[in-house]
């Protein structure tokens, strides 16, 4: 039976011409309460990257280029020369909200970009070219999770369970998302699948995140522990594992949200295919290998006093990488919206990416 096709709230709109505001759903608050927060500064913006109210590494990017055009916003008076530095300034300030997610600095750089193309547009006419280019980059991240989708619906079992990890839906991008695109295409298709979302500690984005885009779809899914996965695996209950990815190297390492690389080694124990979706601006082809690719590491109090509540001693150490890298050779496949990679190597990435 296909899935409901009622989808959730979107992450981000834009509202407003150049002198409008950026809307958000604070996932900091999700699944207790859908509330919106509207960005109208570039620290606002940069505030909401940060403390994760807007996450995932293709909603950071759309996040990032509107928060472009708010900067903007405070230099529509100046002189051209003023305004370029203005743009410089911000694109500089909000690539050091997250380090990890790759699509940030490729939505900037496209900014950048626009602002060097059209260098003898006035400010505010420069503003509106601006707030063109963002929007074009939502569209596209639309488009792109329904090709993702498309493509990598086939590779998931006609019946029987999938496992993914973090949250790589539709709150993590502007459309479908990216794995969860895959799911929710397969079950459009018509295959009877169950996810098995695994909660994803410290900040449960898959129990908080996940769970609750699946049941707005009406997709049946079991939301188990971390520490469950290889149990669930082995009593047969999952037959792909498909995740998104925040960054991939040349070679076809990803860096995920932390946990992934756990659940990586585990499918291959398991002979269970692990499948990555992503799209192709999340690839980084000048890294050559994941161990180039800088890991974020958050605070302490998301580990001590998970949402507000001590759970460890007082000054106890901790380390708190927000996400690992699964090497290439744990992934079956590559799933982008140009078509599926596999084998996952750099000479097949170039190939289906068109290098």
């Amino acid at each position: 039976m296909a899935g409901s096709t009622t989808a959730p709230p979107r992450t981000m709109r834009w509202e407003g011409d150049i002198h409008g505001a950026l809307r958000l759903i604070d996932q900091t608050k999700l699944p207790e309460t859908e509330e919106y927060i509207e960005c109208s500064t570039v620290d606002e913006v940069w505030d909401a990257i940060k403390k994760l109210k807007v996450r995932g590494a293709p909603a950071i990017g759309v996040a990032a280029a509107y928060g472009v055009v708010l900067g903007a916003q405070t230099a529509l008076r100046d002189d051209r020369f003023r305004f370029d530095n203005r743009i410089s300034e911000i694109c500089e300030y909000l690539a050091t909200s997250r380090p990890t997610a790759v699509n940030l600095f490729w939505a900037l750089d496209r900014m950048r970009k626009v602002t060097s193309d059209c260098s003898d547009f006035p400010p505010t006419e420069m503003a509106e070219r601006l707030l063109e280019e963002a929007r074009a980059i939502e569209h596209e991240d639309r488009e792109m999770c329904a090709a993702i989708g498309r493509h990598g619906a086939e590779l998931l079992p006609t019946d029987g369970g999938v496992m993914t990890h973090c949250n790589a839906g539709g709150l993590a991008t502007a459309g479908d998302g990216t794995a969860l695109s895959v799911i929710f295409a397969a079950v459009t298709s018509g295959k009877p699948i169950h996810v098995y979302a695994n909660e994803t500690r410290p900040l449960l984005q898959g129990s908080r995140l996940t769970a609750w885009e699946l049941m707005k779809r009406d997709v049946p899914c079991t939301l188990i522990c971390d520490n469950m996965a290889g149990q669930v695996m082995k009593e047969g209950r999952i037959k792909a594992v498909v995740t998104g990815a925040d960054r991939i190297a040349a070679n076809g390492d990803a860096a995920n949200k932390i946990g992934t690389y756990s659940v990586a080694v585990l499918a291959k124990q398991h002979d269970i295919p692990f499948y990555i979706a992503a799209p192709s601006s999340t690839f980084d082809m000048s890294l050559s290998t994941g161990d180039e690719i800088p890991i974020e590491e958050r605070q302490s109090d998301e580990i001590t006093m998970g949402f507000g509540k001590r759970t460890a001693p007082e000054q106890v150490n901790t380390y708190n990488p927000a996400f690992d890298v699964t090497p290439a050779s744990l992934i079956e496949a590559l799933i982008t919206e140009k078509g599926i990679i596999r084998p996952v190597n750099e000479e097949e990435i170039r190939r289906v990416l068109e290098l």
